[in-house]
This record gives structure tokens, sequence and C-alpha cells, in this order.
């Protein structure tokens, strides 16, 4: 789609009755950020805590999968909330994100992320021990987990940073 095409959809949608609708009633967007920062908040937390014991910085007494059994939940089940406050802002706004690079910096590190977290928890579906059977393995985790930090610890940046940078 051409950066003008684009920018005719964002005016359009901007102009219907939802965007406008959650535009004049000032309770919406807050709420909506809000409800958007917990769930954010509860993916990161989950992640991160996933990330510290695969690299042995936490809970190490505990088995691998029996944490991301517990925490994995608090990953995966936030993600639709996250994706219906993401689209009730955007069809709030829709030129905020749809015409910021940021946005699509935002949903690249929200993939990557997404597919490092999903491919560390996939082999535990057919081995609970699977991580910790071999010093290969357990390294492979490692590395999972160093590129995982950064991925998530991204999406927030880059998701905070779409309100500094002005889209085309």
């Amino acid at each position: 789609m051409s950066s003008h095409a684009l920018k005719s959809w964002c005016d359009w949608l901007a102009a219907t009755a939802a965007s406008q609708r959650i535009q004049s009633t000032e309770w919406i967007i807050p709420a909506t950020q809000t409800v958007h920062i917990l769930a954010v908040a509860a993916v990161l937390t989950s992640a991160l805590i996933i990330d510290l014991r695969l690299l042995g910085l936490l809970w190490r007494d505990q088995p691998v999968d029996a944490v991301i059994r517990r925490l994995a939940p608090f990953i995966w089940w936030p993600l639709p909330l996250l994706a219906a406050t993401g689209s009730t802002l955007i069809v709030a706004e829709p030129a905020r994100a749809l015409l910021n690079p940021v946005f699509y910096l935002k949903m690249g590190l929200l993939v990557a992320a997404a597919g490092v977290t999903l491919s560390c928890q996939m082999p535990l579906r057919r081995d609970a021990r699977f991580w910790e059977r071999s010093t290969a393995r357990y390294r492979g985790a490692r590395l999972m987990a160093l590129a995982s930090l950064p991925l998530w610890v991204g999406v927030v940046f880059a998701g905070r940073w779409i309100a500094y940078v002005q889209g085309s």
C-alpha cells in the first residue's frame, strides 16, 4: 500500500463513527491505555522471570519446565487483550500508529520476541526436561533467553517511542 493510500485510509478510519466515539469519550483512551500497559507488564514480567531462570539467575532450585508452565499463561493470555486494546487505540488515532515507522518496529520486535519465546516453550510439550537433559540444549535455552530479553524490552521501548516520533 502506498503512503498516500495509507494516509487516505487513516483519514477515513479517523472519520468513522467508532473512531469519533472513542475520541470524544474522555475515559476510553486512558482506560484502554491502562489495560494495555497492565497487560504489557504481565507479559514482560513473565518473560523476564522465565529468561532469568533459563540464564540460571533465578529460581535455580526449580525445573525450567515448572517455571515456564507457571508463567507462560501470563505471556500468551494477555496477547489477545493487547491486540484488542492496541486496535482500539489505532481506531482512535490511526495516523499516530499506522503512519509511524516505530509502530512497525514494535510489531516486528513483537513477532520476533513471541517467536523466540514460543520456540523455547514448544520442546517442553514433548519432553518436560528437554532443556535440562544436555549441556548443549541448556546452552541453546540460555541463548534464546539472551535473545528474548532485548526483544521484549525493545517492544516496550518502541511502544513508548511511538508517541515521540512523527509519522509520514
